[in-house]
């Protein structure tokens, strides 16, 4: 419900704050008193496009805030926490404007996207007019409007989206096994080379090592040769010495011992290397591989790494996701089958589910149509329909709302086909069309205030008070504002508040709630009478009053 709304500098209003409340809310006063300015600033604070001309003349900046009362679990809570920004039961909505056009919009004081701020603004408040669009003129929102009567969720839509999701990635391994196939004789040609060249973990190392001792095998073979000689020669000087010590050894005390027992051991560690030197002579003097064989090698290994853009410890790897991906290739055709199979549930599923909501759809507008043709002798549309046609859509039109066009048509005449109300209706007719609709889907809607412009327009008498009276039965559940010239329908207002506008070179509108009975009569019988107020008004005024309580 909307609380409040103040304005400041927005055309003729330098500032007015009003104060609303529950029920039917009437705003009347003279033509150009600036009823459409309150219409306009309210536009503006719930995200329209914002003019420059709207800012009063001599200010630099234009100012609206509307306070409304949400109910818990609306769906602003919704739109808001998808925005990551805080909700409240209070929600107050602020813009400004300034002169040069630009516009500022706050949410609770947090800074917003003028687009979310129409999002949020959708959602509490709906604004009916002559020439509005976003409501029965504008096709794109009556399925919307039908499945919101029928009650209507969004379970198609995650249908829809599962079936498109496969369908997506069904289109993606086409793409995948066409360009696969195209690729099979240089997988298979790349796998056989490596799979022939047998690469093995942690050989690019060892290679690496034999070719650098291989690099060095005749310098390493002469230097082995020659230290061995020279230990092996006549004049070594451990064993002499060796042999000279143990000829006195049994003279020189307990020292001769250790001095024997060390020279033993120093002549140990000489045999085992030179062991160990004819042993590395002979690996390499009757080693298998040469230093050209293991180059070739590892130019080999290296050139397939490259080639794959892979390390050579990565190879083996590399044959295993090659051999995958023939296996993937050679299996393409099930996995195909599989996909499509998985498509096609899809499609069935969502084609179960978008019948019933034909169904419902066809059930429900029959329905619609009915009741609101019930609501249409009283506004003065004795003669006309009102049709929901539902229309079967080609596959290539179907979307997560379904297989289903939905338009509202009318026809004012008898004799005549319903048409689209823009090409059908009058502006006043159009009014009256979306009040009888809005009177039929009384409890559905999550926009806790309908404001209705001047709907009775073109209409008077028992066609106004028909108007006057469906205005109230719609305030039972919410709130309603009206802006009316019809005292019929101002009479049946629970609220009542008059539009003024004073001065002569600078122009001002006020607003004033009228609180007594008293001058609510007077306000009516100036609607009757007009600029001469007469008793005769005021009587018929104060009749207004007592039928409209």
């Amino acid at each position: 419900m909307l609380v409040s709304l103040r304005i400041q500098n927005v055309v003729l209003i330098d500032q007015v704050t009003i104060d609303f409340e529950a029920g039917l809310c009437a705003l009347t006063g003279e033509t150009g008193a600036g009823k459409s300015i309150l219409l306009d600033s309210l536009g503006l604070v719930l995200g329209a496009r914002a003019e420059s001309g709207l800012v009063r003349r001599g200010a630099e900046q234009a100012s609206v805030i509307a306070e409304f009362d949400v109910p818990p679990k609306h769906i602003s809570q919704k739109i808001l926490k998808k925005a990551d920004l805080e909700w409240s039961k209070n929600l107050i909505v602020r813009r400004t404007l300034s002169i040069d056009g630009r516009s500022r919009a706050f949410i609770n004081d947090q800074p917003v996207s003028i687009g979310l701020l129409k999002e949020v603004g959708d959602s509490l408040i709906e604004i009916h007019g002559q020439f509005d669009t976003q409501g029965l003129l504008n096709p794109a929102s009556h399925r919307g409007m039908l499945d919101e009567y029928a009650g209507i969720g969004d379970a198609l839509e995650r249908l829809w989206d599962i079936w498109r999701a496969q369908d997506a990635e069904l289109a993606a391994l086409k793409r995948a096994v066409k360009m696969s196939k195209a690729e099979q004789e240089y997988l298979r040609a790349a796998l056989d080379d490596l799979e022939a060249l047998s690469p093995q973990a942690g050989e690019e190392e060892i290679l690496a090592a034999m070719r650098e001792r291989l690099m060095h095998r005749e310098q390493v073979l002469e230097a082995l040769s020659s230290a061995y000689h020279v230990l092996n020669g006549e004049n070594d000087p451990v064993r002499t010495a060796w042999a000279v010590v143990d000829r006195v050894a049994s003279k020189l005390g307990p020292k001769g011992g250790e001095i024997v027992g060390a020279l033993e051991r120093a002549t140990t560690e000489i045999q085992e290397a030179m062991s160990a030197m004819q042993a590395l002579s002979s690996d390499l003097e009757e080693s298998e591989h040469d230093l050209a064989s293991i180059d070739d090698r590892l130019f080999g290994l290296r050139a397939q790494a490259r080639k794959h853009g892979c390390s050579v410890e990565e190879l083996p790897v590399k044959i295993e996701a090659l051999a995958a991906q023939l296996g993937a290739i050679e299996n393409a055709d099930s996995a195909l089958a599989a996909a499509e199979k998985k498509v096609l549930a899809a499609r069935a599923e969502y084609c179960a589910q978008a019948e019933k909501i034909s169904a419902q759809r066809i059930k429900m507008a029959a329905k619609l149509d009915q009741l609101v043709a019930k609501e249409l002798p009283p506004l003065k549309l004795d003669k006309a329909r009102f049709v929901t046609n539902v229309e079967a859509l080609d596959e290539q039109n179907w979307g997560p709302q379904g297989r289903d066009r939905v338009r509202f048509l009318v026809a004012t005449n008898p004799g005549v086909e319903p048409g689209p109300l823009n090409k059908i209706a009058s502006g006043g007719e159009m009014s009256r069309f979306m009040l009888a609709l809005k009177v039929v889907m009384a409890e559905v809607g999550s926009a806790g205030a309908l404001i209705f412009d001047e709907v009775d327009a073109g209409v008077g008498g028992a066609v106004a008070d028909a108007v006057g009276e469906r205005l109230a039965r719609l305030a039972r559940d919410r709130q309603v504002l009206v802006v009316t010239h019809a005292p019929q329908v101002a009479a049946r207002a629970a609220h009542h508040y008059v539009v003024h506008k004073a001065g002569a070179k600078e122009v001002t509108t006020t607003v004033m709630p009228l609180g007594s009975r008293k001058d609510r009569c007077e306000e009516i019988a100036r609607m009757l009478a007009g600029a001469v107020i007469t008793n005769e008004a005021r009587a018929a005024a104060e009749k207004l009053l007592e039928t409209g309580t």
